[in-house]
């Protein structure tokens, strides 16, 4: 995994139970705003998916209005619902998170053990999208 690929998921990791983000919500919380669809392209790629201890909970990353991933990795929309009903979140609607009462702060754990709370507010001058999504 590239460097880009490992601050999403520093981030995912540090959306709470019971809370949700969005893709561009991710984007911006790791200094590349405008990069929700490379979100995406790295959380398909998630090695540890699931909301164990050590895992990456992508199942809390959803559209910006809430909607679910129709090509959910782990058996589609259903099952992402699923996973995010038994967390406790709510849904305004059969396709929707309730976005108002689930989104995340985006407050970082300054306490994270695992650096998360120390993620660059952008990517660095010599970024290199090509070299680091693998094109």
């Amino acid at each position: 995994m590239g460097d880009f690929s490992e601050r999403v998921f520093q981030v995912v990791r540090q959306v709470p139970r019971g809370k949700v983000a969005s893709y561009g919500q991710v984007a911006r919380l790791i200094g590349a705003p405008r990069s929700a669809r490379y979100v995406g392209y790295a959380l398909r790629a998630n090695p540890d998916p699931g909301a164990e201890v050590n895992g990456i909970p992508c199942h809390r990353v959803v559209f910006k209005d809430g909607s679910l991933c129709r090509g959910y990795a782990f058996g589609g929309p259903d099952v992402q619902r699923e996973m995010l009903e038994e967390e406790g979140v709510a849904f305004a609607d059969d396709e929707h998170v309730d976005m108002g009462a689930c989104q995340w702060d985006g407050w970082l754990d300054a306490n994270a053990e695992d650096g998360a709370a120390d993620l660059p507010l952008a990517p660095p001058p010599d970024f290199d999208w090509d070299r680091e999504l693998g094109d």
